[in-house]
């Protein structure tokens, strides 16, 4: 089980873009690394190639980062956290907060 699932607002700890919290937009487990909304953002020169871009653009795209430079925030709290594993009586497995003991 991942740490970090899609729509989970997440913290970046490390790199230029460092304490920034932004939403999953994608998550990629083959190569363990998650794209987030507003962070390690980057500019592209499109070429001109009509009807899409008919003179040619300068566009803003969000590049992915490593799985291990996020945490996730907890939703109730707010707080970063490093999520537990709680398996309940019918087998099913949940995250919860290890600080104030919510399922997310």
């Amino acid at each position: 089980m991942s740490h970090v699932k899609k729509d989970d607002e997440v913290i970046v700890l490390t790199g230029k873009c460092a304490d920034k919290r932004g939403k999953v937009l994608e998550v990629d487990k083959k190569k363990n690394r998650v794209i987030v909304d507003g962070v390690n953002v980057v500019k592209r020169h499109m070429k001109a190639r009509p009807p899409r871009f008919p003179q040619g653009a300068i566009v803003e795209k969000a590049l992915s980062i490593h799985i291990s430079n996020v945490m996730l925030v907890c939703p109730k709290c707010g707080k970063p956290t490093r999520p537990a594993v709680a398996i309940d009586s019918d087998k099913t497995r949940h995250r919860v907060c290890r600080k104030c003991h919510e399922q997310f």
